[in-house]
């Protein structure tokens, strides 16, 4: 593993920003005596510390690029790598936890030292509130994937005592949202809306107000279930579909395409290039077309899929005519991600972004929340799902996937969105795991063979031996032992 000098990383960040790296760690603090708030002392060394949260995330092989998907595989899509058959064991997805608390370490330096005036006199106003947006941006969405995998959470900001001399225990899962929420509060208010081509892939107040609404979603449902936020996700949501900025890609098969990976769906993602590349592209593919067959897709979980244009451009079940039933896996396989340029294949070689919010996510969580917020589908609420139902269908009539209408109860209105969130959204950033979860549906919903492993201790993760091992504030979540 060998280090990058931070003083050159901060000269290059912006092109290089939030990119995967290829088996390269950044120190997040320099290796001197000089305090926080004398060297976070330029936009670009505080942008530095962004990159570095985001390098903990995303790289290679690690975080969410490779092993990070693993983690999702007790959900009712993703068969292969991991075993996801919901028997979870002690320190399951520590790493995550790791690296998500890493991140935090870097953002939370940066932003006590931006509060502190590191940046006074060199910067304008603009620019500081900005910058503090972003970081804010970036912690917020740090804890809102802890809070939905692990629920109570050691809260650490930037006004924290060292947790090693001070330690902390376990915050509760409304303190953690209360934090994620005034996040991305701050960074919808002060990011800019769009950004130039020099910036792309960095977060915009879009993007921020997508997460948001998506952490009202969840709030809204379990475990907290604090139904207000269905009214409060519905008008975030309703902001970024108003605001016009992000639309769908009208060709289904166009979605996930290195064209238009910096939109106008994609809101936000983890990016990667030619220098910091995603994991190898065989991963997704079959054996017999020169992939490794590491993650394929459910076969249960295919077979209820209705036949359309997006399920052929999501799913890979038929090659030159013949059936997966009839290749050596005798599973379909995950397309979404199989759209690199030929030569790079070959040369096993991967750009494609990993999207973690999109325009099509806003649609959905605003078709379910309006719904919930109003006792049942109003006109806007059917409108927004049939966008994306049309974009599936090919803009032609699919008996197998009809369009909704406010005809329909609450009830089986939102039945069909989170239907709509499985055949849409299925196999990105643990959105199906997440709606399973939050809608406590993941017995129902998990494949036949695995149904009697399941408890109610799964929809958490357990919390990191260690992590209770140092620390005697830290407690084990419900179901594990330690």
């Amino acid at each position: 593993m060998k280090k990058i000098n931070l003083n050159t990383w901060a000269t290059s960040v912006l092109l290089v920003f939030f990119s995967v790296t290829s088996c390269k760690d950044l120190d997040e603090e320099p290796l001197s005596f000089v305090a926080p708030e004398q060297f976070y002392s330029s936009p670009s060394q505080v942008e530095a510390s962004f990159a570095a949260s985001m390098n903990r995330l995303w790289s290679i092989w690690e975080g969410y690029s490779f092993n990070g998907l693993g983690y999702f595989t007790h959900d009712d899509q993703v068969s292969g790598y991991s075993n996801g058959n919901l028997v979870i064991g002690n320190n399951y997805a520590s790493d995550l936890w790791d690296r998500h608390y890493a991140a935090i370490r870097n953002l939370n330096t940066a932003i006590a030292a931006i509060k502190k005036g590191s940046l006074n006199g060199s910067t304008s106003p603009e620019e500081i509130d900005a910058l503090l947006a972003e970081a804010k941006f970036l912690r917020g969405f740090n804890y809102f994937m802890l809070v939905r995998m692990f629920g109570e959470l050691p809260l650490l900001t930037d006004k924290s005592p060292d947790p090693i001399s001070s330690p902390i225990g376990r915050s509760v899962i409304a303190d953690v949202y209360q934090l994620i929420v005034d996040d991305f509060t701050e960074a919808a208010d002060n990011l800019p809306a769009i950004r130039p081509a020099s910036q792309q892939g960095r977060p915009t107040s879009g993007a921020a107000k997508g997460l948001l609404a998506k952490a009202y979603l969840t709030m809204a449902t379990a475990p907290l279930n604090d139904v207000s936020n269905y009214e409060k996700a519905a008008d975030v949501a309703w902001q970024v579909i108003q605001e016009g900025n992000y639309s769908l890609v009208q060709d289904i098969n166009k979605v996930f395409s290195l064209e238009t990976k910096y939109g106008p769906e994609i809101m936000w993602s983890f990016n990667s290039n030619y220098q910091d590349q995603y994991t190898n592209p065989q991963i997704f593919r079959p054996g017999f077309l020169g992939g490794w067959s590491n993650y394929r897709a459910e076969r249960e979980w295919e077979e209820k899929y209705p036949a359309s244009l997006r399920k052929d451009a999501y799913v890979l079940t038929v090659v030159d005519g013949v059936h997966y039933s009839q290749w050596p896996e005798q599973a379909p396989f995950i397309k979404k991600f199989m759209y690199d340029k030929p030569e790079d294949y070959n040369s096993y070689v991967s750009v494609m972004n990993f999207p973690i919010i999109r325009y099509a996510d806003i649609l959905l969580i605003y078709a379910e929340a309006a719904n919930m917020a109003s006792g049942g589908p109003t006109t806007e609420a059917v409108n927004a799902i049939n966008q994306v139902i049309d974009r599936g269908n090919g803009y032609i009539d699919n008996p197998l996937h009809p369009r909704l209408t406010t005809d329909m109860s609450k009830e089986d209105f939102d039945d069909s969105v989170i239907e709509e969130r499985n055949l849409e959204l299925c196999f990105e950033l643990g959105d199906r795991w997440f709606d399973l979860v939050r809608k406590r549906i993941l017995k129902e919903k998990s494949v036949q063979s695995i149904q009697q492993n399941f408890s109610e201790a799964d929809y958490l993760f357990p919390i990191p031996d260690k992590e209770i091992q140092i620390n005697p504030l830290i407690t084990q979540n419900p179901g594990y032992t330690t």
